[in-house]
């Protein structure tokens, strides 16, 4: 069954605006559980613009369900990640002025170096993720670097999606995410598991919970904004049921 990790870094940012102590990320973290989030991701940012070191200590300890931690592939967030140990560490580009990820993992340009990182975080019993944009390259280099997961950028599409009216049945938009299939398949091809995310949202979550064999997708910006209106788990669970239905209307081997 597809499975939802809810991103809960925007709980954080909105608490960082004031520097206060609310609201507090661990208690997204439950309504979000509450809700049938299978999965808790955030990115601890080299800037610190909104997750804090302690935020990801206190969900480790203070939480009962699955952590995924989005990290640069840098020495010091390693060490980290080795003394935090959540079960997965996604590794992800990183800019200092982007407002948020911008594009995937250039894993060919830097194999070397993701492969030594990937290797101290295995070591440790962590899955490790990369988050890559969909393309065979990429896909072929995570492979060799041992990853388990790759998680395909879906922002192209999702951008494409409301450029085109959420037209879900427009060419271009057809065309990204035919883009994401097939680095699925390629990804499951080499043994790795598919995961997808970034920019998807209530409106078109649909076709990429429908692509077969995904196995999660990680979402945040739009459950946070939703559940300034309805909450936190309510957000989650309506969320949570689209992409079981979409997930549901197609037939997956």
């Amino acid at each position: 069954m597809i499975e939802l990790g809810v991103n809960i870094d925007h709980v954080a940012t909105v608490r960082q605006a004031r520097r206060t102590y609310e609201p507090d990320p661990v208690w997204a973290a439950v309504e979000a559980h509450l809700g049938g989030a299978d999965g808790i991701t955030v990115h601890l940012r080299e800037d610190r613009r909104h997750i804090q070191d302690e935020d990801v200590r206190r969900l480790r300890e203070l939480t009962h369900i699955k952590l995924n931690l989005e990290m640069a592939a840098t020495d010091a967030m390693v060490d980290f990640a080795l003394k935090v140990k959540p079960e997965m560490a996604m590794l992800v580009p990183e800019g200092r002025q982007e407002i948020t990820t911008e594009g995937g993992l250039d894993i060919v340009g830097q194999e070397a170096r993701i492969r030594a990182v990937v290797k101290r975080l295995a070591d440790a019993g962590i899955v490790t993720s990369v988050f890559i944009d969909a393309d065979g390259a990429q896909v072929e280099a995570a492979a060799r670097v041992g990853a388990r997961v790759c998680e395909v950028h879906t922002g192209p599409y999702a951008h494409v999606f409301h450029a085109r009216g959420r037209d879900a049945e427009s060419q271009p938009v057809l065309a990204e995410i035919d883009k994401v299939r097939r680095a699925g398949e390629a990804i499951r091809g080499l043994g790795m598991r598919f995961n997808a995310g970034h920019a998807l949202n209530y409106a078109n979550v649909g076709p990429v919970a429908a692509l077969a064999g995904v196995r999660e997708l990680h979402i945040g910006h739009a459950i946070v904004s939703r559940a300034v209106f309805v909450g936190m788990r309510e957000a989650v669970r309506e969320m949570k049921a689209l992409m079981v239905t979409a997930a549901l209307g197609v037939a997956k081997p």
